[in-house]
């Protein structure tokens, strides 16, 4: 697919649309009319002090480089460094990883599963193409309002309170998902919610085969003095570009849980942990069987957005969906 002239909405992923939808303008700027087609290059501006600048400016954590943008006159365009930024543009990373250029259309492409199949919150993303055809993943930036107010975001590693200078080099990575559910119940008026919510993250990364969601990647907004779990961001099938374990986080879902004779036996948990785990942090069995059974099975829904995604030849869409049917193969072993 020729990212520069397509019939897929480059963010909803329907059929159809030579840009962004209606929908995806609504949803990810606000309404206004904007092009998919970037005015500067990424793998030939290696020496682009713009593009370095505006990725040293933006204060989020991670590996990939991030570029803090905003819209003008229809383009996205990279901020200034006077300019509050209202979208992230995440090109491909330049290290070395089995099929890098991909990871765009793959984080895309997962997000839009966990939206529109699953149902979960996700922060509003789209792609973008560079001058020299390369993708970019664009997402809205949620802390920040339409008037340019800033809200107060703070990520779970934060909140632990774990540190490189505290935990080493993997600080964001120490710990069991069952940390970040604990202070969930402390510090969210409304957690049962929010738990719901973060429970079904944490399963569809497990199926989704994210193996990359750390305590950085869950955040708590503050609102009106009031705070809640932000909608899920970096969602990826990490396992399409590195083999790794099953969970980012050291200790899996918590150290306290007795690991099922499944779990024993393949070394992979199955619904069984999941719904120990659920009860562990204070979901009540009949709802987090709801949540589980959406699971048990791949839905058509899938199937669609892979086909249509802007992942780059059916051979990586094969390996996307085939991971994704391991993963759901392990779950529903009894």
């Amino acid at each position: 697919m020729n990212p520069r002239n397509i019939t897929v909405c480059p963010s909803t992923l329907s059929l159809g649309h030579s840009t962004y939808c209606k929908a995806a303008l609504k949803n990810l700027f606000d309404g206004a009319t904007v092009s998919h087609i970037l005015d500067f290059a990424w793998e030939n501006d290696n020496d682009n002090d713009l593009l370095a600048e505006a990725t040293a400016r933006l204060s989020i954590s991670g590996a990939q480089e991030k570029l803090s943008a905003t819209v003008h006159d229809g383009t996205i365009c990279i901020a200034n460094a006077n300019e509050q930024g209202t979208h992230i543009l995440k090109p491909a990373p330049r290290e070395h990883l089995l099929y890098r250029k991909q990871i765009p259309a793959n984080e895309h492409l997962t997000m839009q599963i966990a939206s529109q199949v699953y149902g979960i919150n996700t922060a509003a993303c789209g792609l973008a193409v560079t001058t020299d055809n390369q993708l970019v993943y664009v997402t809205k930036r949620f802390d920040v309002l339409t008037d340019g107010t800033k809200l107060s975001q703070e990520d779970f590693c934060s909140i632990v309170g774990r540190t490189e200078e505290t935990h080493g080099n993997d600080f964001k990575y120490e710990g069991s998902y069952e940390d970040i559910a604990q202070c969930i119940r402390k510090y969210i008026p409304a957690w049962p919610v929010a738990m719901e919510q973060y429970f079904r993250i944490v399963v569809f990364n497990y199926i989704y085969g994210n193996g990359d969601a750390h305590l950085k990647n869950f955040s708590v907004i503050n609102s009106h003095g009031e705070p809640f779990l932000s909608p899920a961001y970096d969602l990826i099938n990490t396992r399409v570009h590195i083999d790794g374990p099953d969970f980012a986080m050291s200790e899996g879902l918590s150290p306290r849980l007795v690991p099922s004779d499944t779990f024993d036996r393949t070394g992979h948990p199955c619904r069984a942990d999941f719904l120990a785990f659920a009860c562990l942090i204070g979901i009540n069995v009949r709802r987090a069987n709801r949540i589980l059974d959406a699971f048990m099975e791949i839905p058509q829904a899938v199937d669609t957005l892979i086909a249509h995604s802007f992942l780059a030849d059916n051979k990586t869409k094969r390996l996307y969906r085939n991971i994704v049917a391991e993963r759901t193969a392990w779950f529903i072993r009894k």
